[in-house]
């Protein structure tokens, strides 16, 4: 190893029981001057680490550690830094794509005349299939096993492709389907807080475990002192692969919790609180930390449920420091005695434990929240960060209704049944996500709210799709100790799979009945989950109104039925003996709950539960993939296509020239989500993906999700913009994928009309407002808009990760000055743009002219920044995007 500031005696030696670990030390660089890494907050601490790691005079320098060492007070600059993550964590949905990228790097790396087997993760990869399962059978003790026979016949392809990997590439593990999602089994195994290598000259090198997901909620790791964020996976591609993340130093919110949270108040609670403060904030690619008294009353639980939630209020990372209750919870999910030790005694020579007598941080920004001023809370019923206290839930859905012309028209009824569905009536019920279900707590507290019910003779509404989809097999294995399971069942939640299910839009579909009497008369219906996203068009198709909402909250809706029901005022029910139930006669007491964690729960459960993680079911043994270096493409297959992202790799890298006459593919609003430029959900059979899958010859019950489809960029780049409540102004009387080729032309889909233009060799500029790309990483919500021919995107202010994607892909990011926007220069999307100065190079945040020309021939000229945000994304940018650039570099051609 290769370290610049050997001379300055930063490694140092630990000795922790009878084994020795060099380790590079932040006390001995602070001695050695690089000032106040004591003062330093704890997430900052592990990036100065792994800098130090890393310095060798390129990617790292000496001048880098010291800037990212200064304080607020010494003029602290926030420059780029190079980021080398200890591993890398992926999920199917995101994983799939990211194969095929590799596997399609192999095929172009043959081309270049170099050899495939450099195309091989340099670090760990751990992916695990958690995003496939769906809710199709649901409410019956045959639920799990008939989920889990149709998943694996639905993604036969997908799954064979995955073993594939796990025989072609090195340091690639395959966490099977059935066994949890990714999050929780990062969060209760995969992780160790201190990892080691053993280096080549027999030295057993310890430091912080950090890593990249390919996954926005990889951030839940963060509550267990991991430092870790999600990322697009062509970036998470080019991690594996050796190559440095470039990142801005980020400013460290902290973030003071002081007091206790009440009886009967959960961490959901917390968490929306917390996500409706730091959205206000306004947080976006910022780390936020976690300090104060208030810590000490959290659980390792809680500060992952916190944690999972960073995309939601915008930060990059939610991080909780190593303490007394992350060393208990190590030894409470069966972590082996000698880890724990090292993770006590580094985290203590490294200044990165926190107790009572830590002094605090010094932080570029504060918030403060007081745990015990926190009251029941739910969010909707579009963004996690619409924070509704549980007593105005009624009237928020009565505002809704109200906006939306639906307060008092009438329902439909269901055909074949007794009863009639209502607006407002809650159709889906989902204990779900890894955000709610690593928590056990409001698991079990969920599982006593169903005992009390069932013993009242309560049942959930006849319209209400109930599902438990725990994040891991403990899960199940502590429900069924306490014996709350069978209560669970008796109330319609039956374990319908280990998978992140609802809460990724795989809920399944709707009862026929109910699906056509919501279509009947346009029904504003509404579901509730204990997840973690509720965006437009993301839970089901045919639901209007998603909340968030605790576990417990989601049995006590499931037995109301009715959002415009009051939980705090109203029965939710009638006893068996014909008495009004009221909420707080089945809620629980936090004394009944943790009497149920301890007298349920034991570290043997983990132990046994993870001892053959990677092994799987029979279904997953049976899998025949051949072992091959490249892989061999099926020209049939509608799951797993060769990419065409190198198809020009022999050609120098690309100039870059300015952008004229361009045409508006899509002018949007605030807040488009991941979830809107890419769904995951379900394929409409008359869409432009759903013609391809047909003239395929794969029917329409075998669509399958897009999600499920993003091996294959023939289905995801027509599926791109394809989401049913993306709203268009260019077409403002309809929503959906559609837009206008001119004033007066045709409503078409924006994959056609992209087709058209590209035809006509017409380059495409997308427009947006506020938070563009929220949400989650899928990186193909980049993919998807460069193969449609969009050469740059305008916005109001980008998410972190969307933005860093459209330029691991080669589309531009341009920002709009302050108080600027397409309301302001009244755009109507049919006006042509060029975009100038291009071709006289690119500079980090340089600012680029945009010239605008209206129908009547106006011309207006304005200044964009642009969100190429370092030199290496620069680099990135030259070559056509980040993998190009990796590529050309393994093969020595760059």
């Amino acid at each position: 190893m290769t370290n610049g500031l050997d001379s300055l005696k930063t490694k140092s030696t630990l000795k922790v029981g009878d084994k020795t670990y060099a380790y590079f030390s932040l006390e001995a660089a602070e001695k050695a001057g690089i000032s106040s890494i004591s003062k330093l907050p704890y997430t900052i601490k592990v990036l100065i680490e792994n800098l130090l790691r890393h310095e060798n005079g390129k990617n790292v320098t000496i001048s880098d550690i010291r800037s990212s060492a200064q304080l607020p007070s010494e003029g602290k600059s926030f420059g780029e830094i190079a980021f080398s993550p200890a591993r890398v964590l992926m999920q199917d949905f995101t994983g799939v794509p990211a194969v095929v990228d590799l596997a399609a790097m192999r095929d172009a790396m043959q081309t270049l005349g170099g050899d495939p087997e450099k195309i091989n993760p340099l670090i760990p990869v751990d992916l695990v299939i958690d995003h496939s399962v769906m809710v199709d059978y649901y409410a019956n003790s045959s639920a799990f096993n008939q989920n889990v026979e149709l998943e694996y016949t639905r993604n036969a392809e997908r799954y064979k492709f995955l073993k594939w990997g796990q025989t072609a590439f090195k340091n690639f593990r395959v966490v099977p389907p059935g066994t949890g999602i990714c999050h929780q089994v990062n969060l209760e195994y995969l992780s160790q807080v201190v990892w080691t290598k053993e280096m080549e000259n027999g030295e057993s090198l310890a430091y912080p475990d950090t890593l990249v997901g390919t996954d926005s909620h990889t951030t839940m790791v963060n509550g267990l002192a991991v430092l870790g964020w999600g990322v697009g996976g062509i970036e998470a591609e080019a991690a594996m692969l050796g190559q440095p993340l470039s990142m801005l130093l980020p400013k460290v919110v902290g973030f003071k919790l002081t007091g206790k949270l009440a009886d009967g108040i959960t961490a959901t609670d917390l968490v929306l609180t917390v996500t409706n403060i730091l959205r206000a904030k306004g947080v976006v690619g910022k780390f936020v930390e976690f300090y104060g008294p208030g810590l000490d009353h959290l659980s390792l639980a809680d500060r992952a449920t916190i944690a999972n939630m960073a995309p939601e209020y915008g930060a990059t990372c939610g991080f909780f420091p190593v303490d007394k209750e992350t060393l208990r919870y190590l030894e409470f999910t069966g972590r082996e005695a000698d880890r724990i030790a090292l993770v006590e005694a580094y985290a203590k020579a490294q200044g990165l434990w926190r107790d009572s007598n830590s002094p605090d941080p010094v932080y570029d920004e504060f918030v403060e929240l007081d745990l015990s001023t926190v009251l029941p809370t739910i969010a909707g019923p579009k963004r996690p960060q619409d924070k509704v206290l549980l007593s105005d839930a009624k009237e928020s859905c009565l505002a809704t209704l109200k906006a939306d012309n639906k307060l008092d028209a009438p329902g439909a009824a269901v055909e074949g049944k007794d009863y009639e569905l209502n607006h407002g009536d809650v159709v889906i019920a989902a204990i779900t996500s890894c955000t709610n279900t690593s928590n056990p707590s409001v698991m079990l507290g969920a599982g006593l709210v169903a005992r009390k019910a069932h013993a009242l003779g309560l049942k959930p509404k006849p319209w209400v799709k109930t599902s438990l989809a725990p994040g891991s097999q403990v899960v199940s294995d502590y429900l069924e100790k306490s014996g709350l399971m069978r209560d669970l069942e008796a109330v319609g939640f039956h374990l319908v799979g280990y998978g992140c299910t609802t809460c990724i839009g795989n809920s399944g579909p709707l009862n026929p009945q109910l699906a056509k009497a919501v279509e009947a008369v346009d029904l504003s219906v509404a579901g509730v989950l204990s997840g973690n996203r509720n965006f437009e068009g993301r839970i089901n198709p045919h639901v209007k109104l998603n909340y968030l909402a605790s576990p417990p909250l989601v049995v006590a809706y499931a037995l109301a039925g009715s959002m415009k029901i009051d939980l705090t005022k109203d029965p939710i029910g009638t006893s068996k003996d014909g008495k009004p139930v009221y909420l707080k006669d089945i809620w629980p007491s936090q004394a009944e709950i943790a009497e149920a964690v301890t007298n349920s729960m034991t570290p043997e459960m983990f132990r046994q539960r993870y001892s053959n993680v990677f092994k799987g079911d029979d279904h997953w043994q049976a899998i025949d993939a051949t072992a091959s270096q490249t892989f061999n493409w099926e020209g049939s297959s509608t799951y797993v296509k060769n990419p065409p992202y190198f198809d020009d790799i022999k050609d120098d890298k690309r100039t870059v020239s300015n952008i004229s006459g361009a045409k508006v593919l899509a002018l949007l609003g605030d807040s488009v989500t991941t979830d809107h430029i890419s769904p995951a959900g379900s394929i409409k059979k008359d869409g432009p993906a759903g013609k391809y899958l047909e003239s395929h010859s794969v029917e329409a019950h075998d669509f399958n999700s897009y999600g499920s489809r993003r091996g294959n960029h023939e289905v995801m780049m027509r599926g791109t913009f394809a989401n049913i409540r993306l709203a268009n102004e260019m077409v403002p009387e309809k929503t959906g994928g559609v837009t206008r080729m001119d004033v007066q032309g045709e409503v078409m889909s924006i994959y056609d009309a992209a087709m058209a233009y590209q035809k006509q060799g017409t380059p495409l500029i997308v427009i947006a407002g506020k938070e563009y790309g929220t949400g989650s990483s899928r990186d193909w919500a980049a993919k998807g808009t460069r193969l449609l021919g969009v050469k740059a995107v305008i916005a109001e202010s980008f998410e972190r990760i969307h933005r860093s994607n459209l330029v691991g892909m080669g589309v531009l990011p341009l920002q709009f000055a302050e108080g600027v926007n397409r309301k302001t220069l009244m755009l109507t999307g049919f006006e042509a743009i060029s975009l100038l100065g291009l071709e006289k190079g690119l500079a980090p945040g340089m600012s680029v002219t945009c010239e605008i020309t209206r129908l009547n021939g106006e011309k207006i000229t304005l200044a964009l920044k642009c969100r190429i945000d370092t030199q290496d994304e620069v680099d990135y940018f030259y070559n056509g995007g980040i993998l190009p650039y990796v590529l050309r570099a393994l093969a020595e051609v760059a």
